[in-house]
């Protein structure tokens, strides 16, 4: 097999016409709403006005997009992270398998053009209602893991000790870590101390 195959193969089949069209039409609506956020704020601009600059329609921007929260916020990377979760080997205890999920989480985002994107970090950060949005968000995405957690540790998904252990780590990451209110797109080292400091229970 050549080098060419091998990267073809590597990179899976490639997406469909259709699949393409979307993708195109999801940067056109995500590129115009960046270009309107920065020229009049984000609180300014509208839907319609995203819709336009994109140049499609108002019905079609809501086929793509739930709100104009959700233009900044989602990020197309579910089947990527839910993959991550459930691909880990086992024998990990709680705190190696949750900095096996973050590291695994944090270079599929790192690649992503759009996840990475430092604008957008710097909107979620400093937008109020962005800030609300994510939190929203993160909190029905830690649901999703601690199912996958509880049964990666055999344990059920009510357990206290898991719950606490969760709500912790994530307190520890969302909060200290990651939304810090800089801007600033926290590194991995950064994710991986701060968890390293929790499991030590925070010496002095």
């Amino acid at each position: 097999m050549s080098e060419t195959t091998e990267s073809a193969a590597a990179r899976g089949p490639r997406p469909s016409l259709r699949e393409r069209n979307k993708a195109r039409t999801r940067d056109a609506i995500r590129s115009a709403a960046m270009r309107l956020f920065q020229d009049q704020g984000y609180v300014a601009t509208t839907v319609a006005q995203i819709a336009d600059a994109a140049e499609v329609s108002h019905t079609t921007f809501f086929r793509y997009f739930q709100s104009k929260e959700q233009v900044v916020l989602s990020d197309d990377l579910d089947d990527a992270r839910n993959d991550i979760l459930h691909a880990i080997e086992p024998g990990l205890d709680r705190f190696d398998l949750l900095r096996r999920i973050i590291t695994d989480l944090y270079n599929v985002g790192h690649d992503n053009e759009w996840a990475s994107n430092p604008a957008r970090f710097r909107l979620i950060q400093t937008e109020p209602a962005l800030v609300t949005a994510q939190q929203a968000d993160a909190d029905r995405m830690l649901v999703q893991m601690r199912g996958v957690i509880a049964d990666y540790l055999g344990v059920k998904a009510d357990d206290l000790r898991l719950r606490v252990f969760i709500a912790a780590s994530a307190g520890v990451l969302f909060h200290v870590v990651g939304n810090t209110g800089d801007g600033e797109i926290p590194t991995l080292e950064e994710c991986l101390e701060a968890l390293d400091l929790l499991e030590a229970g925070l010496p002095v």
